[in-house]
């Protein structure tokens, strides 16, 4: 079992935990980290995208974050980051290496697999500079079925127009673009 902080309404840890199901299944505010990687290729700037496995609980077989992941109760954004990329794509990287994009909070609902998904979270968005080949990626096959590199503004007119089976927020994508735009000057 996954057990979580339940936050305040200003986002902090109000001493209580809850299991990450019923955090989903009530609605409980919650933490996650993102981590958007991005790499210059051929002079393109491009990101890279995790396609979620048909058993994910939320979202199955669609495009998102390079990384996200649920904050354990007691654990902190970027551990948590940190955590997760080398869980999910066996990327290790260093807190230095983090670069913090902002914060969203936002509240989702929907079905899958015949349950009731409530999301409630804030989440700190961070990218990462990493040029690193797809094939040379050894990822989680129980949480993803591919991954790919896509041209980033690309990615946001995909996006935009859902063009790809996708579980990404415009908003957060868009947040990236100075900082994408500072890493490769």
């Amino acid at each position: 079992m996954e057990y979580l902080d339940i936050l305040d309404e200003h986002g902090e840890p109000t001493g209580k935990i809850t299991e990450r199901t019923t955090a989903h299944e009530k609605g409980i505010l919650h933490r996650t980290s993102h981590v958007w990687i991005c790499r210059k290729h051929n002079s393109n700037i491009q990101i890279l995208l995790q396609k979620r496995s048909r058993n994910k609980d939320s979202n199955p077989g669609c495009y998102d974050i390079s990384s996200a992941g649920h904050i354990p109760a007691g654990s902190d954004f970027i551990d948590s980051a940190l955590r997760e990329l080398q869980e999910e794509l066996g990327i290790n990287a260093k807190k230095s290496e983090l670069i913090y994009c902002g914060q969203r909070r936002f509240l989702y609902k929907n079905k899958f697999h015949e349950k009731i998904f409530i999301d409630n979270q804030i989440s700190n968005v961070y990218l990462l500079k990493r040029d690193i080949d797809a094939d040379k990626i050894t990822f989680q096959k129980e949480e993803i079925e591919s991954i790919m590199w896509i041209e980033y503004y690309e990615c946001i007119e995909k996006v935009r127009k859902n063009e790809i089976p996708h579980c990404i927020v415009l908003e957060e994508l868009e947040m990236l673009g100075d900082n994408i735009d500072k890493l490769f000057r």
